[in-house]
C-alpha cells in the first residue's frame, strides 16, 4: 500500500465462496468481503454480538431470511442487518449470486472530512461548505 491507497480485484469466478478482502486493501477498521452462492447454495444461519452487516447485491438476486421471513434483494440492493439478528444469504435462482458484505462493530466518526476545491489549493473546509466542483466532459469512443 503506497501512500496509504490499495487497490484490489473482485474475482467472483475464483471459486471461492467466501473471499476476504480486508487484508488485500489494508482495511483495519471493518470487514469487507465477496460472497459467492451457486445455484441453490445457502450460507451459514448465524448472527452477531456486536457486528452489524451490510449486504450489497452485485450479481443474480439474493434470499435473506431473517426472523420475519424472506425478503427478495436485486442487482444494486442493499440491507443493513443489526446485531444480534438471525440471518441466512440463500441463492434460490438458477444465475450465481454474488454479495458485497460489509461489517463492524465500531462506532461511525460522523462528519469527520475535510474538502478542497482545487489539487493546488491551500485551504480546506469541511465537505458541506465546499462547492461541489463542475461536470467534467464525457469521453467519447
Amino acid at each position: 500500500m503506497e501512500h496509504g491507497i490499495a487497490f484490489g480485484r473482485l474475482d467472483p469466478g475464483g471459486g471461492e465462496r467466501f473471499q476476504p478482502l480486508r487484508r488485500q486493501l489494508g482495511v483495519t477498521s471493518f470487514g469487507i468481503n465477496l460472497i459467492t452462492l451457486q445455484p441453490g447454495q445457502r450460507g451459514r444461519i448465524h448472527a452477531h454480538e456486536r457486528q452489524e452487516e451490510v449486504f450489497l447485491v452485485l450479481e443474480g438476486e439474493l434470499a435473506l431470511t431473517l426472523v420475519d421471513g424472506e425478503h427478495r434483494l436485486g442487482v444494486g440492493e442493499l440491507v443493513r442487518v443489526a446485531p444480534g439478528v438471525r440471518r441466512q444469504l440463500v441463492n434460490k435462482r438458477p444465475q450465481r449470486l454474488v454479495l458485497l458484505a460489509l461489517g463492524a462493530a465500531g462506532e461511525h466518526l460522523g462528519r469527520d472530512g475535510i474538502a478542497w476545491t482545487a489539487w493546488d489549493a491551500t485551504h480546506s473546509a469541511p465537505p458541506q461548505e465546499t462547492p461541489l466542483p463542475d461536470d467534467v466532459p464525457v469521453e467519447r469512443g
